[in-house]
């Protein structure tokens, strides 16, 4: 059930037809309590959607009741009435949640919105989207909301845990889109999380800028940083349960975890997913900047699309780093083969096999004990065409 696994939420999707094509565009959930705590992690790219100049604006005070999405748009680059459309989309929410008797202000209404940039969203359509959304709020809506969110990605992507602890059970559940533009801060990705754990603003940021770090943060489908990209969590206490913070901020790691690997699984175009693991770095930013190196290797990439064991490429993009690490010391692995050691022919290439989806590179820096799992996509001619025709 995505974002209403956990007690204290409801949500709703449905087409307002922001889309052309009349699919699903509008998601929106209301944490119905009785907490209202919140945090948020958003794009580190300096041109920032309106979506996310104000989500971060209402944040300030770490509570949220509601969220509303949008695909079919970004809202970004569209200046002072882009901006404007979103405290528009905002209000509605605050407008229509208060007539069900909720007391809510545009304060309280976080805006994520995705699709192509440049362009003002159709308002007219949008804002009354929002009255059906909100007729249609259920607590079995999460499914629904996830499939409005989606752009490009094939399939929608929710992920819950459960635990169970001395005081009671509680729950993380989430969904996530994004198939592309998937590089950090973040990916292309709206993504809300959503917890019955009664845990306060200052516990939900902390475990989620620990979980982003070693999860969306290490998504590097394609190089390419978004302006959209939004992760929020919201925790409505409805399970009276106050977890461990270690205990919870693992939880919320587990489901940023799992919907990461589903956007890199889903990411456009691909045919392999990409595990880069650099082991034995002098510090943990080596092992993320080289790992972050490999991703981006084009070359390596396309060898790797041909089934190519060509190691030569990741030590050409190693070399490219400022980490600490000697040449002649320096160890690659393809699917479990050494075929590069000490920085010179290792096992016979042959022996790697390459058939399957998923292709395991580890770098073995020689200089500390430090190491950082990065996740790419190889790079296809069916990423080169979906991105060359995309326009909505």
């Amino acid at each position: 059930m995505s974002v209403t696994a956990a007690k204290g939420f409801t949500a709703a999707g449905i087409a307002a037809g922001i889309k052309a094509n009349g699919n699903p565009d509008l998601a929106l959930v209301v944490n119905t309590g009785p907490r209202r705590a919140a945090a948020g992690v958003f794009t580190s790219n300096r041109v920032k959607a309106a979506p996310v100049v104000w989500s971060q604006q209402v944040l300030a005070d770490g509570e949220l009741t509601a969220v509303v999405l949008n695909s079919g748009g970004a809202n970004a680059c569209t200046g002072p009435q882009g901006f404007q459309d979103t405290h528009a989309t905002a209000e509605k929410v605050a407008e229509v949640l208060s007539a069900g008797g909720a007391e809510v202000g545009a304060g309280e209404v976080a805006v994520a919105s995705t699709g192509l940039i440049g362009l003002l969203l159709p308002m007219d359509k949008l804002l009354p989207g929002v009255e059906k959304a909100a007729a249609e709020l259920s607590e079995h809506g999460g499914e629904k909301a996830a499939i409005a969110i989606k752009t490009t990605d094939t399939v929608h992507k929710t992920a819950v845990v459960t635990k169970e602890g001395p005081g009671g059970g509680w729950t993380v559940g989430g969904m996530a889109k994004g198939a592309g533009m998937l590089a950090p801060g973040l990916a292309t990705m709206l993504v809300v999380l959503t917890t019955d754990a009664d845990v306060d603003s200052a516990g939900l940021d902390s475990a989620l800028r620990g979980a982003t770090r070693v999860t969306f943060d290490r998504v590097d489908s394609d190089g390419c940083m978004s302006t959209n990209d939004t992760v929020l969590l919201l925790a409505s206490g409805s399970s009276g349960v106050t977890p461990e913070q270690d205990a919870f901020t693992a939880a919320v790691r587990e489901v940023c975890d799992d919907l990461a690997r589903q956007l890199i699984g889903d990411a456009e175009g691909a045919s392999k997913d990409i595990r880069i693991e650099v082991v034995n770095a002098a510090t943990e930013d080596d092992a993320v900047e080289v790992g972050r190196s490999i991703a981006r290797n084009n070359l390596l990439k396309c060898a790797i699309h041909g089934e190519d064991p060509n190691w030569g490429r990741v030590l050409s993009a190693i070399g490219t780093t400022r980490a600490a690490f000697e040449p002649d010391r320096l160890n690659v692995a393809i699917n479990g083969v050494w075929v590069c050691k000490n920085g010179s022919v290792g096992e016979d290439r042959d022996l790697v096999d390459m058939r399957y989806r998923e292709v395991t590179v580890t770098a073995d820096l020689a200089a500390g004990d430090e190491s950082a799992v990065i996740w790419a996509n190889d790079l296809t001619a069916d990423y080169v065409h979906e991105n060359s025709a995309y326009s909505s």
